[in-house]
């Protein structure tokens, strides 16, 4: 098995599995119970708020759990637009569905959604974002990576361009945490989500990174759990193996970047000898951990079936977006000729590969993509 879907979701990192352990198999309390147990349950999920707050450089009350990324986006989303007198969001084509989708909703209430198109590597520029603010906005949300081309964007740029107007900026970070700096000490970032499973932890957990005095709203009511933000049990399973995984995965970017960034380049250079094959997205501004391509004259989604069948693991785009039988609207926002729309491949590493899998995985793609071609 050669596994290259990790920014669908990651290996599980042993040592958030150990964190996660006791609360699954030993300590099942509620973490709101005044008992032993339950205390122990809440002391969990205080070190892991402490944890997550010293990866991104916050502080552990601007640290809010989650159920994970799309969740952390949605409430971002629209806290902006719950307070004050301001109607309009600036957002761009590219982000994730948990991003749009809200938008599109709060669009259909009434709102005023911008959605900026990026340029021809995915990149989002903030001369155009500063060209939409107006009085009217009370927010800007860009992605720190894009999730399907890698893309970097110029996070620290536009949020220090919405801190000079006056505007709340959001930045969904679940590809990004643990492949670039994120100091919430140096950027002027006012919210930023982040994913569990995307970094080593346990699907169903996520944060939200909210800047003391930036407002929010809740989405759920209950017993006022999350200071009153996310009501509802805390998952300290869960919690838990986020706090382990993010100190595990910031812990030295720089390494973590250096052999990833190997293993990817070295991809990049093989699948660029199939024939009538492109690259998408930036070469230099792109993450450590994604390789997306595009393959003239294929399909996509069988592709990635055919190397299924042989034991390699791969997609052709988001997975919150797989199976839908439509074509990226990262890679149609960038103006993308429809010719290689439809034959693309999203590749991402993690610690786990090796080179002798890179080596192996690019021949089986090379000879799938001539096999499909062949018909």
């Amino acid at each position: 098995m050669i596994y290259l879907d990790n920014a669908a979701s990651a290996p599980v990192h042993p040592k958030a599995l150990a964190a996660a352990m006791p609360f699954i198999t030993e300590n099942f309390a509620n973490p709101s119970s005044a008992h032993t147990l339950g205390r122990e349950a809440r002391l969990a999920v205080i070190e892991a708020r402490e944890q997550c707050a010293a990866a991104l450089g916050a502080q552990p009350e601007e640290i809010y759990f989650t159920s994970g990324g799309t969740e952390s986006d949605n409430l971002a989303v629209f806290s902006a637009l719950s307070v004050g007198d301001k109607h309009k969001i600036i957002t761009t084509e590219i982000e994730h569905p948990a991003v749009l989708n809200a938008c599109k909703e709060l669009q259909r209430r009434g709102s005023d959604v911008v959605r900026i198109s990026p340029d021809g590597e995915g990149i989002v520029h903030a001369e155009d974002i500063a060209a939409a603010i107006d009085d009217d906005t009370a927010m800007v949300s860009v992605m720190a990576a894009n999730n399907e081309t890698g893309a970097i964007q110029p996070i620290a740029d536009i949020s220090e361009l919405c801190r000079q107007k006056g505007v709340l900026f959001h930045t969904d970070a679940v590809q990004a945490v643990g492949s670039i700096p994120l100091d919430m000490r140096l950027l002027e970032v006012d919210m930023l989500s982040v994913s569990a499973h995307k970094i080593g932890g346990i699907k169903g957990a996520g944060l939200l990174y909210a800047r003391k005095g930036t407002p929010i709203s809740p989405m759920i009511f209950g017993g006022g759990q999350e200071r009153g933000i996310r009501s509802g049990t805390e998952n300290a399973a869960a919690i838990a193996a986020l706090g382990a995984a993010i100190t595990e995965i910031c812990r030295d970017i720089p390494e973590r970047r250096r052999r990833l960034s190997r293993l990817r380049d070295m991809l990049i250079v093989k699948l660029e000898k199939i024939p009538h094959s492109r690259l998408n997205g930036s070469r230099t501004e792109r993450l450590c951990s994604n390789v997306n391509f595009s393959f003239a004259d294929i399909d996509g989604e069988a592709l990635v079936m055919s190397l299924d069948l042989i034991g390699v693991f791969a997609s052709t785009a988001s997975a919150c977006s797989a199976g839908k039988q439509h074509r990226s609207h990262v890679l149609s926002a960038m103006g993308i000729d429809k010719k290689w729309l439809d034959g693309s491949l999203r590749l991402t590493l993690s610690e786990h590969n090796t080179e002798e899998e890179i080596v192996t995985a690019a021949d089986i793609i090379a000879e799938c993509v001539a096999r499909q071609r062949k018909g």
